[in-house]
């Protein structure tokens, strides 16, 4: 007889799955401010995650890990790339980032669907069972790792490619919660620094190309080539 799942393992499995769909939700978006804010409902639903494995594991240091997530990748991040957009013209204009696909929409969620699939097979079968991984949560990890690099791939505009880059932090950032829960906060905090870091050189490559192309798009790249 098969046993139910705790409340940890059912949350973990419930917001991963949300998670992966917003995930999703940003592939298809046209515009890069609707994408930064999934990126933000995403960002939280991490630090809610760390809030249920701090109750259920009676580990204090993940309040203070999901507390200082919140204020960075659901704050901090999410402005200052709202403020990049703003600053590129990208923020209120359809034109700068619709269209910024390498395939047709339909096309790219289809590849981002397989994709998926194999990340979420490809973690599944590392077989890592018990109440400090849930099998499913750390499957639906891996294949956010794999849709956001997708995101990276079909996206022809430097903001979408940033946001990707931030969802990837994310989808490592899940994994991290339902594998090794454990860590020294000092290590789990250095990852969010990391990320902070790489927004500022991705707002630096933002301004330096719009202000040599006076767009955000990179198919002009393209003719760098040899």
């Amino acid at each position: 007889m098969t046993n139910a799942p705790g409340v940890y393992q059912g949350a973990a499995n419930a917001i991963a799955a949300v998670m992966l769909l917003l995930e999703f939700g940003m592939l298809r978006q046209a515009l890069a401010r609707d994408q930064v804010r999934l990126y933000a409902a995403q960002s939280a639903l991490i630090s809610v995650l760390a809030v249920v494995i701090a109750a259920d594991r009676g580990l204090p240091d993940l309040y203070v890990l999901a507390a200082t997530s919140a204020a960075l990748k659901v704050l901090a991040v999410p402005l200052l790339l709202r403020r990049l957009l703003r600053a590129g013209g990208a923020g209120d204009e359809p034109a700068g980032v619709a269209g910024s696909y390498t395939l047709s929409v339909a096309s790219a969620v289809l590849a981002a669907i397989g994709l998926a699939a194999f990340g979420f097979f490809a973690f599944g079968s590392l077989h890592l069972h018990g109440p400090a991984a849930p099998p499913l949560a750390l499957a639906i990890a891996g294949a956010m790792v794999f849709v956001a690099f997708g995101l990276m791939i079909v996206r022809r505009d430097v903001a979408s490619q940033a946001i990707g880059f931030c969802t990837l932090e994310n989808a490592i950032s899940l994994a991290a919660l339902v594998v090794a829960a454990g860590l020294p906060l000092i290590l789990e905090t250095a990852f969010l620094f990391d990320l902070l870091v790489a927004v500022v050189v991705f707002g630096m490559l933002i301004r330096a190309h719009h202000a040599r192309t006076e767009s955000l798009s990179t198919a002009d790249l393209t003719r760098l080539r040899g």
